[in-house]
């Protein structure tokens, strides 16, 4: 019995008018008339069956850990691109893809879902580019131990970026002003991936022994227009000063 999988890749394919579709069967050729000129032939089922138990051999040893994956890539590539099994792997890809690509066609939902996607994974890429500065984003070193220094900090200024932008957004969601004003689609677009406000130059000093003031207390203002501007008016009030003599600014002045 085959059970559904649990996830499903979405990739966002390139020249998406270059791409091909297969038929499922050799039967009914005259079949989907407007289709023709981006349809090829048929899948090749007979040589998907024989192969079946090894694929999922395979793709069950990657899963488990017991094989590593450029081990396995090592038997299919060089002089060893006819083997039976590599053969029936790229033509139930073609399958897959085909199947996929009228999914892709066919909803526009998904085509949202995927954009919104690679919104996120281009902008988090861009932050790692933009905090990783002096390598350009790049891993130069050769050595492992250089190698995994350098991931260890990257992962160290994630880890305080992301915890900082939420701690600074919880802020401005709890600021009277802002409170309401934010739809089911606002919230949606909220993430801590924001990079513009730091800098990567200077001198920075870190004392382990305060924390930031970055959080303010929320005070309840009455409802209606009078509560509003009294909202407003503290929330956009001039900088004040912190314990340590700081100054700390609001971080987003609402519009009235």
């Amino acid at each position: 019995m085959l059970h559904k999988p649990r996830f499903q890749l979405l990739p966002r394919l390139k020249a998406i008018h270059k791409q091909r579709l297969y038929r499922p069967d050799t039967e009914h050729p005259e079949a989907y008339p407007h289709l023709r000129p981006v349809l090829r032939r048929a899948i090749n089922w007979p040589m998907i069956v024989p192969e079946y138990d090894n694929m999922v051999k395979y793709a069950t040893a990657l899963r488990l850990g017991t094989a590593e994956t450029e081990a396995i890539l090592r038997r299919f590539t060089g002089n060893n691109l006819q083997h039976p099994t590599y053969k029936a792997l790229m033509e139930l890809g073609k399958a897959r893809r085909t199947i996929f690509l009228c999914r892709y066609l066919r909803l526009l939902e998904l085509r949202r879902e995927i954009q919104e996607g690679l919104n996120v994974v281009e902008n988090w890429n861009s932050a790692n580019d933009f905090i990783l500065i002096g390598k350009g984003g790049d891993i130069a070193a050769h050595r492992q131990e250089d190698q995994e220094v350098m991931m260890l900090a990257l992962h160290l200024l994630q880890n305080a970026m992301v915890y900082i932008n939420t701690l600074m957004i919880q802020r401005v969601l709890n600021e009277p002003a802002w409170m309401g004003r934010l739809t089911a689609e606002d919230f949606r677009a909220l993430m801590p991936l924001l990079y513009g406000h730091l800098s990567p130059y200077g001198t920075f000093v870190l004392d382990m022994t305060s924390r930031l003031d970055i959080e303010s207390p929320v005070v309840i203002f009455p409802t209606g227009d009078e509560g509003r501007r009294k909202a407003i008016s503290t929330s956009s009030r001039a900088p004040h000063r912190t314990n340590n003599g700081a100054q700390q600014l609001t971080l987003f002045n609402p519009i009235p």
